[in-house]
């Protein structure tokens, strides 16, 4: 990342956040006898899963924490699903489950998610925890938004009164990342596919967090100068001319295009952005890590019995 922003580093800022965890993990082990358990359930082949999924797999063991893949073929009905479930659910080694999205075509999301046992759903995403969330609760916080709260306060980002914009209302990211920056007494706007003139509103965001799911749809335009710039999105570029048009000629992003085939930009303009914010989280290296960090510290404290909150 060039230009004048300063870097928000997801990267070290997660292998903190696993080295607290794995700590915690072995004195909860040394104290208790208890190893945290998290079982991920993976329905079907699709490629970035099973990539998403291996990456868990390393970090949890690198933490001390016991995990395991359910491997389920795609052609799974939505009941095989739910009752493999409900097996996790009732065996005691087990603290966490997550089953990995997407789901095959035809499988109810929603249903799956809220059959998980709310003490053990680590994604943050049961109704109950969304509504303990909501309410000011102690609870399991979606993984992606509490990642992001610890980057900005462990890098000394002051939140209070200060005006914030998410784009984007999804319930893993948007919704929750809302309440959280509310929690933190920021003045929360959140923008969507129907929102007008999205420059406007943005470009007045002291903070802004962008989960639009479009690639460099975040320009110049969007961002107040020194503005603290955080981006969820990540999205492969395959074709030279994009790759030109979104980062100039650099030549390692070209190469990457010409040789890998790919490179990869999140939501927001890396170029444009660099030269404007005050802070700013790269793709890759950025919020991705972060996510994983959180899941093995929910999965932690799903074993130690006890909210995030209160640890």
């Amino acid at each position: 990342m060039t230009g004048t922003a300063r870097l928000l580093d997801g990267k070290a800022t997660a292998l903190l956040i696993r080295r607290e965890v794995a700590d915690a993990c072995a004195r909860l082990r040394a104290a208790r006898g208890i190893v945290p358990g998290l079982a991920v359930v993976l329905v079907g082949d699709d490629p970035a899963s099973a990539i998403y999924v291996r990456n868990k797999e390393a970090a949890a063991r690198e933490a001390g924490i016991d995990s395991r893949v359910v491997r389920m073929p795609a052609s799974s009905s939505e009941a095989a699903i739910l009752r493999t479930v409900e097996q996790l659910n009732g065996d005691p080694s087990v603290h966490g489950i997550l089953v990995q999205i997407p789901l095959p075509d035809g499988i109810d999301e929603g249903r799956i998610q809220q059959a998980i046992d709310p003490d053990k759903d680590v994604d943050g995403l049961h109704p109950l925890n969304s509504g303990r969330l909501l309410a000011g609760l102690a609870g399991i916080v979606p993984c992606t938004p509490a990642g992001i709260l610890e980057l900005l306060l462990r890098n000394g980002v002051a939140l209070a009164g200060r005006r914030a914009v998410v784009i984007g209302r999804s319930n893993i990211v948007g919704k929750p990342m809302a309440i959280l920056l509310l929690r933190e007494h920021c003045t929360v706007t959140i923008c969507h596919s129907r929102t007008r003139d999205l420059a406007a509103v943005t470009s007045q965001a002291e903070i802004l967090i962008s989960a639009a799911g479009r690639p460099a749809l975040i320009g110049a335009e969007h961002i107040l100068p020194g503005a603290v710039v955080v981006d969820v999105g990540i999205h492969s570029i395959t074709d030279v001319e994009t790759c030109r048009r979104i980062f100039g000629d650099d030549p390692k992003r070209l190469q990457a295009v010409r040789e890998r085939g790919f490179t990869l930009v999140g939501d927001v303009h890396p170029v444009e952005a660099a030269e404007r914010a005050g802070w700013l989280t790269p793709v890759p290296g950025g919020v991705g890590p972060l996510t994983i960090a959180l899941l093995l510290r929910n999965t932690y404290h799903a074993a130690a019995g006890r909210p995030a909150e209160e640890a």
